[in-house]
């Protein structure tokens, strides 16, 4: 007995090594952090004629690495600098980052379409698809290098740029993550470049604006103040409440219904026989005068003011008054999208409603192909900046170039708080950061350019945002196109929008 108990006991032991020696080797090796590359730098010279004067300057395309505060390397920027050779004093040569917005989009929209030396041209009258290539690159006689230098610049997760080392995508992707990073990269490049005295400026597009605030608000603290003397905000989104077209959100009926007019007069669906201008108007008082207070009302309007208010809707959206009874007096964007031009077939754009659509689904309650304003141009972007690259900067990368990246809005913190810090989700506004920023530094000027086409960030919104909020009004410039989003791809828009442009940096 006392021989068999020996021999369980020895069976058993053998079998707990055997299980420890097993869960040794299947244990999973230790990951080993990648070794940190070296940053890459492309520089090249380059010569242009802009503004009348011809201007050598030079294309520096790089890898800036940002660092914690242990002094390691955490984050890629890729961003393309563009600075003018032989400047002697450089305190009267101004700079300006450049940025697109998402979050997610690289700086190519901005880069390849109004402010980089060449740009690639797209059907202007948002009548042809950009079909495949060849594309049209071309001299960018419009553009702005005989005022100021230019800084495009990809946050991590973008075009080239990644975190790097023990860095986190989280610590980037976020409202004031994002923002604090563009912030380090700024003050980064200023430093290293001996800029600090320039005139310094930010151009941001859509959600490029609402980090242009966020970023000015950022600068002017962390014991490193950066005052900056303008800020140019193309296609604004500062409050979302304005340019989120969703059920019940009061404020989007409101600042959404002069684009649908502007847009249902260009598709001659309403106000012919008047001037844009004019119609526009005429909408802007009756949106603040008598659908405001409709919309308050509700359920309390009697059936006469129900139809009245149909009725004005109708002759200024182009739509059915039965479809906007049936709407309840409140017609959402993408429903717009789809009904403007249901006689037709046809689905207009978001981003332009100049742009249509020809979708397979014709009574799908929004479009369900993409934004036509989206998709007929961006094949033509993208290649023009590849091509770009190669031929002309002579950068050669290990790694795609990510113009848009879908991962990051996934992922996104829109919170502006710290967590464990009480909050109520709310739309995101960083307006009020702009009207402290404006007068804390009482140099900073705004520059506010609006497309009366632009059915996602509306022009209206912009006024209504700029009104309030604490902004000093006397220092803002508001400027409209007669086109959406990207109004620069609209060539008469864009000549007009450099020279607005060319105008505020020379006050």
């Amino acid at each position: 007995m006392m021989k068999l108990t020996s021999r369980i006991t020895l069976f058993i032991l053998c079998v707990l090594f055997s299980l420890s020696l097993a869960a040794q080797e299947a244990k999973p090796e230790e990951k080993k952090e990648k070794p940190i590359p070296e940053a890459k730098s492309f520089v090249t010279l380059q010569q242009g004629t802009f503004g009348g004067k011809v201007i050598r300057y030079k294309a520096t395309a790089k890898e800036t690495y940002l660092k914690n505060k242990d002094g390691e390397p955490v984050a890629s920027f890729w961003s393309v600098a563009y600075t003018q050779e032989g400047t002697t004093d450089v305190t009267k040569r101004p700079v300006t980052f450049v940025f697109n917005g998402g979050p997610g989009s690289a700086s190519v929209w901005l880069h390849m379409g109004m402010f980089g030396p060449k740009i690639v041209k797209v059907d202007s009258e948002a009548k042809k698809d950009d079909g495949a290539a060849p594309y049209d690159l071309a001299v960018n006689p419009h553009g702005l290098l005989d005022l100021t230098d230019f800084v495009f610049i990809d946050p991590v997760g973008t075009g080239y740029s990644r975190v790097i080392g023990k860095g986190k995508v989280e610590d980037y992707w976020g409202l004031n993550e994002d923002a604090s990073s563009v912030a380090q990269f700024m003050r980064q490049w200023i430093t290293e470049n001996k800029r600090w005295f320039s005139r310094k400026y930010i151009a941001g597009e859509s959600f490029g604006t609402t980090r242009a605030a966020a970023v000015a608000d950022v600068l002017e603290g962390d014991g490193q103040g950066m005052a900056l003397n303008g800020l140019i905000l193309i296609s604004q989104a500062l409050d979302y409440a304005g340019s989120t077209s969703v059920h019940e959100n009061i404020t989007s009926y409101l600042t959404y219904l002069p684009s649908m007019a502007a847009t249902a007069w260009y598709h001659k669906k309403a106000g012919q026989g008047k001037t844009l201008e004019s119609f526009v108007e005429e909408c802007r008082k009756f949106t603040y005068d008598t659908y405001a207070p409709a919309l308050y009302r509700g359920s309390l309007l009697t059936d006469s003011e129900e139809n009245s208010i149909a009725e004005k809707l109708a002759y200024f959206t182009g739509l059915d008054k039965a479809y906007i009874l049936k709407s309840g007096l409140r017609v959402l964007m993408h429903r717009f999208q789809k009904q403007l031009l249901a006689d037709k077939g046809l689905t207009i754009g978001r981003l332009d409603g100049r742009f249509m659509g020809d979708e397979s689904d014709d009574v799908s309650e929004g479009p369900h192909l993409g934004d036509p304003a989206d998709y007929q141009i961006g094949a033509a972007f993208t290649a023009a900046l590849n091509h770009y690259y190669a031929t002309d900067l002579k950068i050669e990368m290990d790694r795609p170039y990510l113009t848009g990246n879908g991962e990051i809005g996934a992922k996104w913190r829109w919170k502006p708080v710290p967590d464990g810090s009480y909050w109520e989700p709310m739309p995101v506004n960083v307006a009020p950061r702009l009207g402290n920023t404006m007068r804390r530094n009482t140099d900073m000027k705004v520059m506010v350019a609006s497309g009366y086409y632009d059915l996602i960030c509306p022009f209206f919104d912009a006024e209504y945002t700029f009104a309030r909020n604490g902004i000093v009004a006397e220092r803002v410039t508001l400027t409209y196109y007669e086109a959406g989003h990207m109004m620069y791809v609209h060539e008469p828009d864009m000549i007009k929008l450099s020279k607005d442009i060319r105008k505020f940096l020379s006050e």
